[in-house]
């Protein structure tokens, strides 16, 4: 169910573990009232739960910190010199899973499990913007688009075709738009299939680092992207890979 990027029927639910649809109903009701699985606003169809997502965020995060994806991720920190991170997409909202801070005074920190908002963060423009588009617009007009300050875009349409720039450039900017005084400018993490599974940021105080001069580690970001779809994917069957990013099926 996970590895499908979408909302799954009780027919495919059964024939993916090979069981009757009634065994299958009976466990799928199970796993509904545990929270482990839900049914797709205004459909029968299922996608993970909170619980489930929750559990996914906790593996992810705790497999990051400890994995070689830190140690690139640490790397690219010191090379810059600011807050880099790595976030996926949960309802519209950016979780984020593992971050490096610069040994400077004025640093963002963000704590495991907390989400940021998806419309006016770089990692957030990032993910929607890798959603196929159905997914994508029907996502973007659920979402508040709650104004943060006065940059934040909070015009549905605007939105749609800002993520829609970030999407065509692959690589995504939020300048003032989430917390005044600090940018943000963020690029995929492709997994198999060419399936973005998390994007990579880069997030300073714009006293330090300005929208522009962001801009300019856009290259060392990508880099460092693909270093960290090498390594959480390296050796993984295909079979297992889609299993490591649980949490993309929610946010389709």
């Amino acid at each position: 169910m996970v590895g499908a990027n979408k909302p799954v029927s009780l027919t495919e639910l059964a024939m993916a573990l090979d069981l009757p649809k009634p065994t299958a109903h009976r466990i799928a009701l199970l796993l509904e009232r545990e929270g482990y699985i839900q049914r797709e606003l205004g459909s029968r169809r299922f996608i993970a739960g909170s619980r489930l997502v929750s559990l996914a965020l906790a593996s992810l995060g705790a497999s990051a910190e400890q994995g070689m994806s830190h140690v690139i991720l640490k790397d690219l920190s010191d090379e810059v010199e600011e807050a880099c991170e790595l976030g996926v997409l949960v309802d519209g909202e950016v979780a984020p899973i593992d971050q490096v801070l610069p040994d400077r005074a004025l640093t963002l920190r963000f704590g495991r499990g907390e989400r940021v908002p998806g419309h006016c963060t770089a990692l957030g423009k990032m993910l929607l913007g890798s959603l196929p588009r159905r997914r994508r617009e029907r996502l973007i007009g659920n979402l508040s688009l709650r104004r943060y300050t006065e940059k934040t875009i909070t015009d549905a349409e605007a939105f749609a075709r800002e993520v829609e720039r970030a999407r065509a450039a692959g690589v995504a900017t939020a300048c003032n738009e989430f917390l005044a005084g600090v940018v943000g400018v963020a690029v995929p993490v492709i997994g198999p299939r060419q399936q973005v599974r998390a994007a990579l940021a880069l997030v300073a105080p714009e006293a330090r680092l300005t929208c522009e001069q962001a801009l300019e580690h856009v290259a060392r970001l990508r880099e460092a992207a693909d270093c960290v779809s090498a390594t959480a994917f390296a050796d993984v069957p295909e079979s297992a890979r889609a299993d490591r990013a649980a949490v993309s099926l929610r946010s389709d």
